[in-house]
């Protein structure tokens, strides 16, 4: 039974970490075929495209392979792993909206742009686009609010587990998703639109 097929516990998971930190290789190649469904499962939570999630969990998996140094083993690996992945997935998000804004409104033959492809551009036409820009607006005036409020609105993780994964005091990651609740929420489209 290969690594994808094996379902792997949260103490089985973290024992892997541990050793791939250490530098066992064939322990790295095992973890990353043992979160790749639940990387998958947080960029699809992003991004409704399956092309751009499965490139955003690519992403995601090459960052954890390459800074698995940075889980400081204070929770559990899967809380930094959700973390690398939400970041990746943003991260596709920006660029695949940069490459789909014109910068100019003609093209070099003077007539208008064409609208962009969405099959490669898929993101653009998502149904999480509103609650993506409104997570870039507020990140441009308060970054340390974004990512203790996508960790527990997006994808629910308890407030003690995001506590740790940020090093931050709980009481401060609750007051910190409080107010970016607060922020966010005029950004964010409405069902009567």
């Amino acid at each position: 039974m290969g690594a994808q097929e094996q379902a792997y516990d949260a103490d089985q998971i973290d024992d892997l970490a541990r050793r791939a930190q250490a530098g066992d290789r064939a322990a790295l190649e095992e973890l990353l075929g043992a979160i790749r469904p639940r990387a998958l499962q947080v960029c699809r939570g992003v991004l409704p495209y399956s092309s751009d999630a499965e490139d955003a969990c690519q992403e995601a998996l090459l960052n954890i392979a390459q800074k698995i140094g940075g889980w400081g083993q204070r929770g559990r690996f899967t809380t930094w792993m959700h973390a690398v992945a939400v970041n990746s997935a943003r991260t596709t998000y920006r660029r695949l909206k940069n490459q789909a804004t014109p910068t100019d409104p003609q093209d070099t033959a003077g007539g208008p742009l064409e609208r962009p492809d969405p099959r490669t551009t898929s993101v653009i036409a998502g149904t999480r686009l509103d609650l993506l820009e409104a997570m870039e607006t507020l990140e441009r005036e308060h970054p340390q609010l974004v990512e203790p409020l996508l960790l527990r609105d997006v994808y629910g993780l308890p407030y003690d587990e995001i506590a740790r994964l940020v090093g931050a005091p709980l009481g401060t990651i609750k007051a910190q998703i409080h107010h970016g609740r607060r922020l966010a929420r005029p950004l964010l489209r409405g069902d009567d639109a």
